[in-house]
This record gives structure tokens, sequence and C-alpha cells, in this order.
């Protein structure tokens, strides 16, 4: 049995690690990672490793899927080989060299062929067990003869410049008798020789130097033109070592979304975006274009997330989802169906609940989580399930005890509600109270059955996916929680006879402890609170809500006029109102900054330290935090949420340093004097609004490219409403799945969709020509070696004419 982790790398830099199953050949993690990707990445790689005590952890095998593949896998469950990782396969990073072959005629007045190499600089290396400290050697090889020269080795860097250039012999002078036999066999030596350049890590380490990555260019090349300049990916070594069976290793079920969308300047997407946030004013609502996209995706889900992103950005989200949720209320029969289907409306409530909420939950829920996940209290009431030694009266009286907790804690939550989910709670509550009339309970249904059943217990059910715990929790915290949260989503749903809502006997005795009215008037209270409109406001008692935390490196300030600058490893916090660190999760802060006194937040140029994914927290008097964080990700979410937290400071700055003032000077800009204001404009900020950093246009993009994917849908759309405009018997099968009320006005709306779709498309093309006339392959963008290029010419060369 093996006790395994999976980490999650872009090329070799790990930027998440899964929790470890242990004594298992069949691990389930079941763990979400979600993450903007900070840089340009050749694989997306996940390697399992198996835990060592004693030794470091031994790789198990891994999957590396190329970035051009990623799309035909796209949100995709798919089971993959692992395959065999040796360290002549770990490659990653690009080489710019310059080649040139030189005749060059001797005293003599034989002619001879001279080749320079001048390798001059590396970027993107791997960094090896924490260092990179690498060296190039170059080698000219034929069938008959070998020559390796080496630079120099460049300390703490992974891109080194070399700038050397060497000189090799490729055909020797020859005597004039044997002249002309000698060129014939010259020629085929040139054609079989290649110049190879192979990258190394200088290691200390009794087994010698890691190897980096290589690249073999053959001489044949060279005869056309006699100078040639280029950068080259760099490749694997191929060592033959292929007779290995793939399904040895075992395979790993993934599944990746992965999008990458080209954004346009703001006044691109003018004409789809206005008519997206006239949606919640259209009459009828169905035939908006926000609710139009809602009915051709295939998942209601997938037009979800940037609607409700794109409203949020422009305000409009609560008219917009009084709009569809009314809309919807109106379609419905049976009070007690209300919104339990998975309509629009209902996952565009989710989505909102999602974003705005997460500091809500954050601030009720994940204390007494943490202390689940953490205390393994025994809870199993289900007597066919308990373990030897468990007490079926103790185990009721611990599960009662966090029910009851964690009830009193969403009971009493209602002021920190967030008034944008209040704000939408009091329209569902007004619309499904005037059109079931008869019904007293249905105010409360209607708003139960999101805050309850589709947020907190959810939430409680998986942590994990809202940001509650880290990792997936274990077997028995899971069985807890699952517990928990069918007794809460109970309680919530207010619904007459509680007990005969279980098909589990253990359940339905376990509940008859909450069969009191004061749970009931509780739960009315609270819901009453958050959906009644022009709430009291709960700004005076707002507690610091804990934004991230994690441990980092971090420099020396010099508080201490003597003390060492040196580097500690340190245990931070971030809350909405100050910045502190300690030595361990739990200490005492050694030092804290309040948030007012962030001035900046910004990248530090890697040469300051020779340390890479470094930042700087600025602050009054030019005292500077400098913090290096774990990796490219873990780097870019830190100065992402810090600029944030801080966009209000009334002294914030507009330039800075982006070096350190090391030995009498700064790094960036050479002035001397350590007060001397910042040479560089600090980058622009990001909304004040915390909870929502989004930007508008890239959701309009986001929209834009799933109205194009669906395009056939909106065209049988279109021959829906005419058909219905003009014939008014039976729908014909293929129509009657759209929700169509007003055919005219329904439309009016998808001549414009479809217009604006339509300039969209031409705009991305003729961008896409631009790019393909500019581009060269072998520039640094696009080094030789570039596959997701060499796809694109290929695409382009069959859509248009250009030569290539």
């Amino acid at each position: 049995m093996r006790d395994c982790y999976c980490t999650v790398n872009l090329d070799q830099e790990e930027v998440f690690r899964t929790k470890i199953v242990e004594k298992s050949l069949c691990p389930f993690y079941g763990e979400d990672f979600y993450c903007e990707i900070p840089r340009t990445f050749r694989h997306l790689s996940f390697y399992i490793f198996d835990r060592d005590v004693f030794r470091r952890d031994s790789i198990i095998g891994k999957v590396a899927i190329q970035k051009e593949d990623l799309q035909k896998y796209h949100n995709r469950d798919t089971w993959f080989q692992l395959q065999h990782v040796d360290a002549d396969s770990e490659v990653q990073g690009k080489v710019h060299l310059e080649l040139r072959l030189s005749e060059v005629i001797t005293d003599t007045g034989v002619v001879c062929h001279k080749l320079a190499t001048r390798v001059l600089e590396c970027q993107g290396l791997p960094i090896v067990n924490g260092q990179c400290d690498p060296y190039a050697t170059v080698t000219l090889a034929g069938p008959s003869r070998s020559e390796a020269k080496k630079t120099k080795v460049k300390k703490k860097t992974n891109n080194p410049h070399f700038d050397e250039v060497f000189y090799f012999e490729v055909t020797r002078p020859s005597s004039y008798n044997k002249k002309s036999q000698f060129d014939i066999e010259d020629v085929d030596e040139v054609d079989k020789m290649e110049i190879r350049v192979d990258l190394w890590n200088a290691s200390n380490l009794k087994f010698g130097d890691e190897f980096l990555g290589e690249l073999r260019l053959p001489l044949k090349f060279l005869r056309q033109s006699s100078s040639y300049e280029a950068w080259y990916f760099l490749q694997p070594r191929d060592n033959g070592n292929k007779s290995l069976k793939p399904d040895d290793l075992g395979s790993l079920r993934l599944n990746v979304v992965y999008t990458e969308d080209h954004v346009f300047s703001s006044d691109y997407y003018s004409p789809l975006r206005d008519l997206l946030l006239k949606s919640a004013d259209v009459e009828p609502v169905s035939a908006s274009a926000a609710h139009i996209l809602g009915e051709v995706c295939r998942e209601k889900q997938e037009a979800a997330i940037p609607l409700v992103r794109l409203f949020l950005h422009y305000g409009r989200i609560v008219p917009f989802i009084s709009a569809i949720a009314s809309a919807e209320v109106k379609r419905t029969q049976d009070p007690n169906t209300i919104f339990r289907g998975n309509s629009l409306t209902s996952k565009c409530i989710d989505e909102t609940m999602k974003l705005a909420g997460m500091h809500y939950l954050q601030v009720t829920l994940k204390p007494i989580i943490d202390e689940i996940c953490q205390v393994h209290k025994p809870c199993e009431i289900d007597p066919v399930k308990l373990k030897d030694g468990e007490n079926l009266e103790n185990n009721r009286e611990n599960l009662r005890q966090y029910v009851d907790r964690i009830f009193t804690v969403i009971t009493k939550s209602g002021v920190s509600c967030p008034t944008v989910m209040c704000d939408i709670f009091f329209s569902l509550r007004e619309s499904a109270a005037k059109r079931f009339q008869g019904d007293p309970d249905v105010r409360y249904t209607a708003v139960s059955s999101f805050i309850f059943l589709r947020f907190f217990a959810p939430a409680i059910l998986s942590p994990n996916l809202f940001q509650l715990t880290p990792h997936h929790p274990d077997p028995q915290t899971s069985r807890t929680l699952t517990l928990i949260s069918k007794t809460i989503q109970t309680l919530g749903s207010l619904s007459k006879s509680k007990s005969a809502n279980f098909k589990e006997s253990y359940m339905a005795t376990f509940y008859d402890y909450f069969n009191e009215q004061k749970y009931a008037d509780a739960v009315k209270n609270f819901l009453d609170l958050i959906s009644s409109s022009g709430r009291r406001d709960h700004k005076s008692i707002e507690q610091p809500i804990l934004l991230k935390e994690g441990f980092m490196i971090k420099r020396a300030q010099g508080r201490k006029r003597f003390g060492m600058k040196n580097f500690k490893k340190r245990w931070f916090r971030l809350t909405n109102h100050e910045f502190t660190y300690q030595k361990s999760k739990g200490d005492h802060p050694l030092c804290s900054i309040p948030i007012e006194n962030i001035l900046a937040v910004e990248r530090l140029e890697e040469e300051s330290f020779k340390m890479k994914n470094m930042f700087q927290v600025i602050q009054p008097e030019r005292r500077v935090l400098y913090i290096q964080a774990n990796n490219c990700v873990e780097a870019k979410d830190w100065i992402d949420i810090l600029t944030k937290v801080s966009q209000c400071n009334k002294k914030r700055l507009t330039v800075y340093h982006p070096s350190a003032y090391l030995n009498g000077h700064w790094l960036c800009c050479k002035a001397t004097a350590d007060n001397t204001p910042g040479c560089t404009p600090c980058t622009g900020g990001l909304p004040a609004n915390i909870q929502l950093d989004i930007d508008g246009d890239r959701e309009t993009e986001r929209i834009y490219s799933l109205f194009n994917l669906y395009m056939p849908k909106l065209e049988k759309m279109q021959e829906a409403c005419g058909s219905k405009s003009v014939y008014d018997g039976p729908e014909e099968e293929e129509y009657s799945t759209f929700i169509i009320d007003d055919p005219k006005e329904t439309y009016k709306t998808l001549k414009l969709i479809i217009e604006g779709v339509g300039t969209l498309e031409q705009e991305h093309a003729q961008y896409k020509r631009d790019k393909f006339k500019k581009t060269k392959y072998g520039s640094q963008e696009h080094p030789i070696g570039d596959k997701s290029f060499q796809t694109y010419i290929r695409q382009q060369s069959e859509i248009s004419a250009h030569s290539i």
C-alpha cells in the first residue's frame, strides 16, 4: 500500500498539491483547483508522489498534457495513463542562439569552413531542488568526430545571460592535388554533422550535474544562409528507454477546464454589452439577450457564470434576477415546487451567492467546520455502520450538539448577510407571495430553497468547494458533515411532516430532537430578517474577515538597527483590517501592518535577490517588506488581494522602485539616496469592492464565445419565432424546447445578437490575420519548437492564401 498525493504543475512549477490519501493503491482525491494562469507554459503536468517519512518522496509517474491538447479534453472526465518520469524528460525553458558558418581562405589559398556559435541567453529554466546554477555545453558532432566546449556557470538564476562565442573548424584545409576528392567527402561530412547545445545545473551534490534540456541542429540548414539567429525551445534527451510498458504505472482521472480568451478594449463590446445589460427592462424578459443565452446554452450553468459576473460588475444583478425570477414564478403551478428546478434563475442566484456570500460563509461556518475536521468526534447514528466500541447514544449527542451550534450560528447571522443577497431574497419573497396568495408559507420557502438548500447545506457537505477547507475531508468527517447537512436542510425547509422527509428511520428518530416550535420560529425570524428591505446597517459591527493565509519567505525589514537582514519563513495572515506575520500558525504576530499603511503592492525584479516570485509591500517612510511566494500562482493571488484590500487608501503611491535598494543604490535607476521617489509608475488598481474583482469586457468576450458556439441554436430559435408568429397551432417538436412568450420581440433581439456576434467574429479574424503577418517563427514569443504556433500556421494557411 502507498501514501499518495498529487501535484498540479505548470511545466515543472508546482502550483497546487492535494492532500495525502494513506494506504491505498486507488486513492480518490475529489479536489477542485481553480487558478488564473499568470505566465506562458508548454505543459500542464500532474505528478503522483509516494510519501516517504525518511527519504525524499518518490515520484510514481506523471501525466503531461500539452497546451495545444487541452481543448481536446475540455470539461470531460478522462483517464490518463501515467508516464514514466526520468530526469532526461523533465525539460522546460528556451535558449537564444546565433550561428554563423563562414568560409575562410588560408594563406595557402585553401578554403575551409568555420562555425561560430554564440550562446546569448536562456529563459525559464527549471529550478532543481530549490536552486538553479546553469551552464551550457556546445558540441559539434559528426560521424567520426566530436568536439565540446563549455560556458561559465551563472549562479542563482534560471534566466542566465551567457553571451559567449565558440569557434569550431568544420572542414580542415587539404592539399591541392586531392581537392576535388576531399570536397566531396566534406560535403557529406558537413551534412551529417550537428551542433548540440546542452544545459546543465551545476550541482554540488555527489550525483553529478542535472540535465536541464538540449537542442540539436543539423548543419545542413546553415548552408543556405551564412548567419542564423533565433530562440529555440529546449527538448528532452532521447535515451531510448521507451521499452517501459506504459500500463505498469496505473492511471489518473482528471477533468480539466481550460479557457483562453482574447479580450479587446471596451469599445468593441459596447453593442453586445448594452444589449445584455438592458435585459432586466425588456418586456417580456424571455425576449431579452441574457434569457436567450440561457435558452441556447447546453448547461444553464455555462450561461449563469459570465452573466452574473457581468451584471454584478455593472450593479444590475438585482433587477435582472428579479425579472427572471418573477417570470419563472408565473410559470410555476404548485407552490411546493417553487425554484426547485435547474433553471436559469436558480443557477444565477447560486452563482451570485457563491460570489457575494463567500465571506459570509467564512464568518459563519468556518470556525465550526475547522473544529469538526480537527477533533474527529464520532457522530455515526446508523446502527448498521457503528464501529466497535462506539456508543449510539454518545454519537447522537455529539451530532446533536454540532447541529445545534451550526443552526444557532446560521439563524443568528442575519445581520451579516450581504446586502445584494438580501435584495434578491426580498424580490423572490414578494413575487412568490403575490403569485400564491392562499399559501402563507410560500414567502418563506421561496427564500429557504436558496439560503438553506443551495447555500448553507452544500457548504457544510463539501466545505472544500466553498473555500472553507483546503482539501476534501476524510471519510469519517465527510460522513459527519453529510448527517449535519441533511438535518440543517430539513430544518430550513419548514415542511410540515418533518420526520416523513427521511428515507432512513434512524434520521427520523434523530430529527425528533428538533421537532420543537422554537426551531421553526428561529428559521422564520432569520428568513424575515434577510428578506426584508431596508435592514439596519451592519457596518458598525463588522468583524475582521480572514481573506488569505499561508507560509511565505520574507526578508527582515531592518526594524532593529543592527539586525541581520536575512530571509525567514513566516506564516502570513491577511484580514480586511491588517496584514500580519508570525513564526507559525496560531502564534502571536511578530509584525502587524494596518491596511491603511499599505501604500503599494508590486512585483520585485528577480535580479534584486536572485529569487523568483518576489513582491514588495510598501509602507510609510519608504519601509518595504520583501516577500517570496511559493510559486507564480500564489504570488499573483497575494498581490491581487493585497492590492484590492488597500485600494481605497488615501496615500496610495503612484510610483515605485521595481528593484531593491542594495549596497548604497537602487538597482533599477541607480539613484543613491534611499528616499528617492520611485522610477516606475504603479500598476493600475482594481475595484475597491473586495468581493468582486471582475473584468466586464472579459465576461462579455466569454458570452460572445458562447453565442458563437451555439450559433446554430440561435438560428433555430429564429425559425421557431417565425413559425410561432405565423402558425398558431400545436408546436413542432424541435421548437418546443425554447421558451418564447413574444415571438416578435424575441426575433428582434435574436437579430441584434447575431449581428453583434458577427461583427466581433470579423474583428477576431482580422486580429488573427494581422498577428499572423507580424509573427516571426523563432522569435522570443514563438521559439522554434512551439507546437501551438505550428498548428496555428497550419490553420491560417488553410484559411488564407499567405505564403509561409
